[in-house]
């Protein structure tokens, strides 16, 4: 067949194809055609395409070139060689010289020795790489760009004829878990807390796309410009429901959303498909698998946030497109659904009735994913990160959403559901306790009054400082505000925000942390290098005082929207004296260009700084005369004082909180703040457990910081608390060299009728 060149190859290429794919035959005699097809197209001596066997096994299936005997005899790994280095990383390769890759791999059996490059692409299906199609040539070929874009197309148009199940049955591309009606338990990671039981209701059918290969490029062009106006147009809608005039991050999440809809990159890119000779919908669909392969990749947190939301938009797009088929809002849903996705963008959620709707499982997200900001905000249970979701859980099955240990049952027995339904109606029970006691003061029984403070980071967080009658906001992290903003917000913008937080308080005391931006709060406008110990480098105030523009543009903003009030203020990861030193000397500097202007003060100015670094315990002495507050970051100091990754599972129950060596390390502290007469407060996991708030009462905190469902449960513990009883009972304890102390101080609580 005589090679297929110019602009108009790919389309003459998609053509033949299609003739291919209706020729009589088995569909392994469609499938050699095929190779035969696009070896001549390429201008190629070989073609190979490779299927994924078992999840991680690469057989070669079909070929023009190679030995013929080697057909469903040569594997590969994922991984292995350089068709299983494509499927690993799910992107193409060219390669001049494939003998000179590293990852090479050579088959006797092929035949390849005397082919020099290669070139290959993923076979992408339902948003995983299904196989590898690959050319080689004698010579050291380079490729274009160009070739390559057109390989990517004819993987993509494989894809699909795999997908349909016309060149292959189904179940050859990668066999699917079996599903039983045994019961399973998922665990995941949480992204919205509480609990749940219901049906499970699959949110997305998969789009299938009748018609890959358009006759006139420019009316499938004109067809996506029609559907993407018709989906900015839903969006827009949706910004003017009741839900969002009110402003706050949640409207912040849906703009920047509706930002990504007019992004001329990813519009681009689907252009380019729609030119290579594919419909809009297949053009679609082949960047939707791109981004999702992608975001496979990605570690950043931002990055895969922002592809998320791509690869949502591009669902929303294809039902534009395709017509008829929408997500399971379009229909009425069971009373008790729990809704199970892939992933899902915040949009999409907001499209479901909240009345029914009790909670969300996803195969994928991280509890900085824009949908789960959202769930947050609507008090939708939510649980994340559940490896194999919809492969193992079908439409129908009865779900329990523990969200608050991250982890789904499915197909539970009566027993089990039995038991939740109990905790959850403890849970209600203990929520209307909690609310009772909400205006009692939060006092011990022998008279010791606690400061029980909320932490909050947005506006949707406030309402609780009301519910749950805390003191006030002990922490409040200005960095979330950035993580749902797609700009850095400028000093008016941040002054609104800010000012908006001071009047929903209203008289209750407000302490706000500067960014604490880096580690895994990454935020669009700040670059930096990919580190290997993220939590240990460049974040917090180093980011600050590396780049001072923004910690400037951040006090400045602070001190305009508390003109005549006051300002508690304190910076994050400081690890010496002088890092705080050279904070302090920022404030200086714009409370000086305030008076200046003339411009209105704070009352009053209060400056802290968080301990988490252990290395500023040993300053101390340098470090209380130059502080008007101290407060424990406990996640943190307790992290780096057992050099132990918090997030990392394998860790997380080797060390803990109630260890003597935590325990007395907090005991110096306090009574070191004590003499020095300076305010410490102590913010974290550590402050919301009621056992652990319990031993910090007892060495002399007075002031504990906590996320909101936790004020009801360390109130009722404290009341019930005779602090001097326990701490003659715990202080003789903590030389005792032993792991952790949290039996006997639960065996305590009981036998006292503490409630914990």
């Amino acid at each position: 067949m005589k090679p297929v060149a110019g602009a108009a190859g790919p389309r003459v290429l998609l053509r033949r194809l299609r003739e291919a794919m209706a020729d009589k035959g088995s569909p392994q005699d469609r499938l050699n055609r095929v190779v035969k097809l696009i070896a001549a197209n390429m201008v190629a001596e070989v073609c190979s395409v490779y299927l994924l066997r078992d999840r991680e096994i690469l057989e070669l299936f079909a070929t023009e070139g190679l030995k013929p005997e080697a057909v469903n005899k040569t594997r590969l790994k994922l991984g292995e060689g350089l068709i299983g280095t494509i499927a690993e990383q799910a992107e193409p390769l060219m390669l001049a010289d494939a003998w000179a890759h590293p990852n090479f791999a050579y088959r006797p059996e092929t035949g390849e020795e005397i082919f020099h490059s290669l070139m290959g692409a993923p076979i992408i299906f339902d948003g995983r790489v299904a196989g590898v199609v690959a050319v080689q040539n004698r010579k050291k070929r380079v490729y274009t760009d160009e070739e390559s874009e057109a390989l990517q197309t004819i993987a993509m148009v494989l894809a699909e004829m795999f997908g349909s199940g016309v060149l292959l049955a189904k179940e050859e591309i990668a066999p699917a878990i079996t599903r039983t009606t045994l019961p399973l338990r998922i665990g995941g990671s949480r992204l919205a807390d509480g609990l749940a039981i219901g049906v499970a209701v699959l949110h997305e059918p998969r789009v299938e796309i009748a018609n890959l290969i358009a006759e006139n490029p420019g009316a499938e062009r004109e067809r996506l410009r029609a559907a993407l106006d018709a989906m900015r147009a839903r969006i827009d809608a949706l910004l003017e429901t009741d839900a969002f005039t009110g402003g706050g991050e949640h409207r912040d999440v849906l703009e920047a959303y509706r930002m990504f809809a007019h992004d001329k990159g990813w519009m681009l890119k689907i252009e380019e498909a729609i030119a290579t000779g594919l419909t809009a919908e297949a053009a679609v669909h082949r960047v939707q698998a791109e981004t999702h392969a992608r975001l496979q990749q990605v570690s950043d947190p931002y990055l895969r946030e922002r592809l998320h939301d791509l690869e949502d938009l591009a669902n929303r797009l294809l039902r534009h497109l395709v017509g008829g088929i929408e997500t399971a809002a379009a229909g009425l849903i069971p009373e008790d659904t729990i809704l199970l996705a892939r992933n899902m963008g915040p949009a999409e959620l907001l499209d479901y009735d909240r009345r029914r709707l009790k909670a969300v499982a996803l195969e994928e997200g991280s509890p900085n994913v824009h949908v789960a900001i959202v769930a947050r905000a609507l008090d939708i249970p939510m649980v994340g990160r559940l490896s194999g979701l919809l492969e193992r859980v079908g439409t129908g099955d009865r779900v329990v959403v523990d969200a608050e240990h991250a982890q789904i049952f499915v197909r539970p027995p009566s027993e089990v559901v039995q038991a939740f339904s109990r905790a959850m109606a403890n849970r209600a029970a203990r929520r209307a306790e909690y609310a009772a006691m909400r205006d009692l003061p939060a006092i011990t029984k022998d008279g010791e009054r606690v400061s029980l403070l909320m932490n909050a980071g947005l506006l949707v967080d406030l309402p609780q400082l009301q519910a749950t009658g805390a003191d006030g906001i002990g922490l409040y992290r200005t960095e979330l505000m950035l993580m749902v903003r797609s700009a850095f917000p400028d000093v008016a913008a941040q002054a609104e925000i800010y000012g908006r937080v001071i009047e929903q308080t209203d008289t209750k005391p407000v302490i706000f942390r500067s960014f604490d931006i880096g580690g895994d709060k990454a935020v669009p406008f700040f670059g930096g290098d990919r580190e290997e110990n993220p939590a240990l480098g460049w974040r917090a105030i180093r980011i600050g005082l590396d780049r001072p523009v923004i910690l400037r543009t951040q006090i400045r903003a602070l001190l305009e929207s508390h003109a005549g009030r006051r300002l508690d203020l304190m910076f994050p990861m400081i690890a010496d004296v002088a890092e705080f030193e050279a904070a302090k000397r920022m404030l200086k500097r714009e409370i000086s260009r305030l008076r200046r202007l003339k411009m209105p003060e704070p009352t009053e100015i209060k400056v802290g700084t968080m301990l988490e670094v252990p290395a500023l315990v040993f300053q101390l002495d340098a470090l209380l005369p130059k502080v008007d507050f101290l407060s424990v970051g406990s996640n943190d100091l307790v992290q780096f004082l057992f050099a132990s990754d918090r997030g990392n599972p394998r860790l997380a129950e080797r060390y803990d909180n109630l260890a003597p060596a935590v325990l007395s390390l907090l005991k110096s502290l306090s009574e070191r703040c004590l003499r020095a007469g300076v305010p410490l407060s102590l913010c974290g996991e550590m402050a919301g457990s009621p056992a652990e708030a319990m031993a910090l009462i007892s060495l002399g905190y007075r002031s504990l910081s906590m996320a909101p469902t936790s004020v009801g449960p360390v109130k009722a513990m404290l009341r019930a608390l005779d602090t001097k009883a326990f701490r003659a009972f715990l202080e003789p304890l903590l030389s005792s060299g032993e792991r952790s102390l949290r039996a006997k101080i639960e065996a305590y609580a009981k036998a006292q009728g503490i409630p914990i």
